[in-house]
């Protein structure tokens, strides 16, 4: 990364944030003069009288929210550029819905890769150093071609390992001493559980840090999940959760003192809901409403991330002032509603990696009457404990019992692994 562009960046993520404001106030007037060149936008605020110049930060509020339902087998409404124009196409991950058509301009994919490169700046990670990329590049899936640019753009050396057969890991971090590894925390885990099965310690080897995508690693209060704990244990190094959408081309990533991840001032503004669109009061917990500023091809105002997190504003050890986001809680569409209790899907599965040993395991939630769910959880049968063992210890935490169900532990590994994202929640709500 040329180093005036650095230097620019790390200026605004120390800069007072009243003056940071007043420029964010800009860039998002462009942001939306440039969502206007889409149909949906452009009719939706002149119906509303709306021009760019009416909005600031101080009144964003009012416009109307954009979700994912409205993505949904409507995309190019929102495309804000020609065909001509598009260097990349992706697709979302489908998780919560239809995956989605996301187009990507030369400007678009330099502005990810300059987004990711302040992230992993923000991380610890310098020109000069080695990752491993443990995400797919491939499959139409943008994540592993953000971190991928990301670190080229910052003067770091890529490793495009991808994904799966822990043995080739292992080969990659000693032949190549990489100082890093991106990747999702569960396969970072089977790595360095093969590893230590095959008499190394990952402890010892040159890994220094590592990034986390797609699974919760931090709970609301910054402690580590189960399954973060064990990952820490395993490799004895930093952890560092990432997060971002398909949809915003935009991501964050946590700090050196790793409590929550940093905004970028001059590419997303973040605002905190609650289910009627308002903005809840400082520190609560709401959900994600992100307006990713500077985005050509696909520019979104308002977008429902439908993520639970907070907003954390106070002093930050690592010396940035710009806002952080807190772990995510739960999903606002997957949460669920059991005789009078609310439970999101990432609580069941955090209190399943706290039973030793107990393998692969997923969730199928189905309505049972309306406002009710039911709830199964499916464990592998090879595990030594049994169902009525496992329905007591959930019961204890989350004051519902849901039901068990045991399965070989090669068909709930088929079964999480379809998609190129690994899946513990399925729901069958219609």
């Amino acid at each position: 990364m040329n180093q005036t562009i650095l230097n620019q960046g790390l200026a605004l993520r120390t800069m007072a944030p009243d003056t940071c404001r007043a420029q964010q106030n800009i860039l998002l007037q462009n942001h939306i003069r440039q969502a206007m060149q889409g149909s949906h936008y452009k009719k939706l605020y002149q119906d509303c009288g709306v021009t760019p110049e009416d909005i600031s930060l101080a009144n964003l509020g009012d416009l109307p929210l954009t979700s994912r339902a409205d993505l949904n087998g409507n995309s190019r409404q929102f495309q804000a550029v020609s065909d001509a124009q598009i260097r990349d196409l992706s697709l979302t991950s489908g998780t919560t819905g239809s995956p989605v058509r996301i187009p990507y301009t030369h400007h678009d994919l330099d502005r990810l890769a300059y987004n990711e490169a302040m992230a992993f700046y923000g991380a610890g990670v310098r020109p000069g150093d080695v990752y491993i990329v443990g995400v797919t590049l491939d499959r139409c899936f943008i994540a592993g071609l953000a971190y991928y640019s990301g670190l080229v753009t910052l003067g770091a050396t890529a490793v495009r390992s991808g994904p799966g057969q822990p043995a080739r890991q292992w080969e990659c971090i000693e032949q190549l001493k990489p100082k890093g590894i991106i990747g999702v925390p569960s396969f970072l885990l089977q790595i360095g559980q093969w590893v230590q099965e095959h008499g190394y310690n990952p402890a010892e080897s040159s890994i220094e840090s590592l990034i986390t995508i797609g699974e919760p690693i931090r709970r609301g209060d910054f402690e580590l999940t189960p399954l973060g704990r064990d990952l820490q244990q395993i490799w004895q190094t930093p952890i560092h959760a990432s997060y971002g959408a398909t949809e915003l081309e935009t991501g964050i990533s946590e700090c050196c003192a790793q409590r929550g991840g940093h905004i970028h001032p001059e590419l997303m503004i973040a605002e905190i809901v609650d289910e009627q669109g308002k903005l809840v009061p400082q520190g609560e917990a709401g959900e994600l409403v992100v307006t990713p500023l500077g985005v050509e091809g696909f520019p979104l105002v308002r977008f429902r991330t439908g993520d639970i997190t907070r907003m954390h504003t106070g002093p930050c050890d690592c010396g940035w002032t710009s806002p952080r986001i807190g772990p995510i809680e739960g999903r606002l569409a997957q949460r669920l509603k059991v005789k009078g209790t609310t439970i999101y899907p990432d609580t069941i599965l955090q209190l399943l990696q706290e039973i030793p040993n107990l393998g692969p395991a997923y969730l199928e939630v189905s309505a049972a009457y309306d406002l009710s769910d039911e709830i199964k959880v499916v464990v592998a049968e090879e595990n030594a404990i049994n169902v009525k063992e496992i329905m007591t210890l959930l019961q204890a935490r989350l004051r519902v019992r849901p039901e068990v169900e045991k399965q070989p532990a090669e068909a709930i590994m088929a079964r999480m692994s379809e998609g190129h994202k690994v899946k513990r929640f399925f729901d069958n709500r219609s």
